[in-house]
């Protein structure tokens, strides 16, 4: 019988296997990352939309942070992460800031007007906050980006009515030409107008009051591929994406998005904030609306991929709304013989649109439509679906934070949004490391970011959660931590100040922005497996296994 080894055999044996493992990690194992709160910036401004989307300039090394309330850009030197420094704001002069995009040392700025549905303007500036140019673009830009050259500003001019729903402004994109420098900035329009008298696929939602189609598309958030040759955008209320050819800068296509069938089994949800438990199920007959609001783009062997992060959204104004509850409605007795179904712990609760599922005309609904998928999807370049996560934030979150499940922003109350969509997935970004690619997705109501290993665009597997809330705190409070995470930005290692890969995440409802470390790290499964494989070779060596 072998005797126990003594301490300095214990001591050797330990550091032959610490030394295996540091000399074996370096070679073929399975890795995965590791998101670590560097740094918060905080305007300790609850509720008001003080951090909304930001922009990164590699070279000063600031990040430019969209602040709603007080209409200006929060400059941050985030030189050293761990301590982001507040510097000098840029104050702006429109009716309201909605979005920024850096690029070559150009900070591109969205602002509506004073009042929203008259044109809009896009305000160019310096990383120092020098003034350069302003030009007019569409009613209520949302969203801008700078093309991969530099040489453009694609701007989605998002047209929302106004609360009477008496004026509906036409949706379109700006393309700004920066060919010959931002003084002499031009702009043109690409517009729907094309689409007027065309047969539109009549899965793409029209039916804004007394809308033509160029009315009532609403341009949401713009992703380009790589030649700058192709954009997609978002058209969140009316569930369809656009595609802009950018060399005949013209719209050439508008897909519709189609429905998640709720009926499957990977498709389930929890409908109801008054059941007290996580339920999810499935039902029958009840359908999401995608609705995407953030899109992301990246390619595997040569093609190209779309990545959308599928919020939903309603038009809910004092003219109109399509907001309905389950259970105020008349819901057709052959589709839904069940009469409990309209109890609040079952479908009572759920929002959904009362402008689609009345398939008769008759005055009851044969099919339900929520807003969202409570998902986030993968689509090819022409529109077509080839991945969505299916019902797993939902099942993660029930995992991973029960007692707080689907709780909202500005409350810590369990289940709380499980009666409109959930947990919200709103932003999205993308980023390559160590020769994979992964999707960076906000939540917006939980809070949070979920990351996916999306490498292979047709089976994306779940990587890790991280989520700098603690729902222990008074939800007001800075204790609080993030909340209302509405942009996510993903600095590669080659820009980052710190020489490694950084996640950025701006929160509305909290005024912070977050500034996370990424890492990879060997996956559990590996070290377990290096350290048995070490505890293998150092016995083999001790007993002379293999050296005959």
């Amino acid at each position: 019988m072998m005797s126990l080894p003594n301490l300095k055999q214990i001591i050797t044996l330990s550091l032959s296997v610490v030394g295996f493992f540091i000399a074996s990690s370096s070679s073929a194992v399975a890795m995965t990352l590791s998101l670590e709160l560097l740094g918060t910036h905080t305007t300790g401004i609850f509720d008001e939309g003080a951090a909304e989307i930001s922009a990164y300039d590699p070279v000063s090394q600031r990040l430019f942070v969209v602040n709603g309330s007080a209409n200006q850009l929060t400059v941050l030197d985030i030189s050293n992460p761990r301590n982001p420094m507040a510097l000098s704001p840029i104050s702006l002069m429109g009716g309201g800031v909605n979005s920024v995009a850096a690029k070559n040392g150009i900070i591109a700025v969205a602002e509506q007007a004073l009042v929203k549905t008259e044109p809009g303007m896009v305000s160019f500036f310096d990383t120092n906050g020098n003034f350069l140019n302003r030009v007019t673009v569409g009613a209520l830009p949302d969203m801008l980006t700078f093309t991969p050259s530099g040489m453009a500003v694609l701007v989605a001019n998002e047209g929302e009515p106004n609360d009477d729903y008496t004026i509906d402004p036409e949706g379109s994109i700006s393309i700004i030409d920066l060919s010959l420098g931002v003084g002499a900035a031009s702009v043109m329009t690409a517009d729907f107008s094309g689409f007027n008298s065309s047969n539109l696929d009549p899965n793409v939602r029209i039916f804004g009051l007394n809308a033509t189609i160029q009315q009532d598309l609403e341009p949401e958030y713009i992703t380009i591929n790589n030649d700058g040759s192709t954009a997609w955008i978002t058209l969140q209320e009316n569930n369809a994406i656009a595609i802009l050819d950018l060399n005949r800068k013209t719209i050439t296509d508008i897909v519709a998005l189609g429905f998640k069938d709720h009926s499957l089994p990977k498709n389930s949800l929890d409908a109801s904030n008054q059941d007290g438990m996580i339920n999810l199920q499935n039902y029958t007959h009840l359908f999401g609306m995608y609705q995407p609001d953030a899109i992301a783009s990246y390619v595997v062997n040569n093609q190209t991929y779309l990545v959308t992060a599928n919020e939903g959204d309603a038009r809910d104004y004092d003219g109109f709304s399509e907001e309905a509850r389950v259970n105020s409605l008349m819901l057709d007795p052959t589709a839904f013989p069940d009469a409990t179904i309209q109890n609040n712990a079952r479908l009572g609760r759920l929002t959904i649109t009362n402008t689609s599922g009345d398939n008769g005309n008759d005055g009851d609904f044969d099919q339900l439509y929520a807003f969202g998928a409570r998902s986030f999807s993968i689509w090819d370049e022409n529109g077509i679906l080839v991945w969505d996560s299916g019902n797993e934030f939902e099942v993660l979150l029930a995992q991973l934070l029960p007692t707080f499940f689907n709780a909202s922003n500005d409350n810590n109350t369990f289940d709380n949004r499980s009666d409109d969509k959930g947990p919200e997935p709103e932003g999205v970004t993308i980023g390559r490391i160590g020769g994979k690619v992964y999707g960076f997705i906000g939540l917006e109501r939980i809070g949070g970011v979920m990351v996916y290993d999306i490498t292979n665009p047709n089976n994306p597997s779940f990587v890790t959660y991280t989520n700098n809330r603690d729902f222990t705190q008074p939800i007001s409070s800075l204790l609080a931590g993030d909340l209302g995470p509405e942009g996510v930005l993903f600095i590669d290692a080659e820009d980052s100040p710190n020489g490694s890969p950084l996640l950025v995440v701006a929160n509305e409802i909290s005024g912070s922005t977050s500034i996370f470390g990424i890492t990879q790290v060997p996956e559990p499964s590996a070290i377990l497996s290096l350290f048995t494989v070490g505890l293998i070779s150092v016995f083999s060596r001790k007993k002379g296994i293999g050296n005959r």
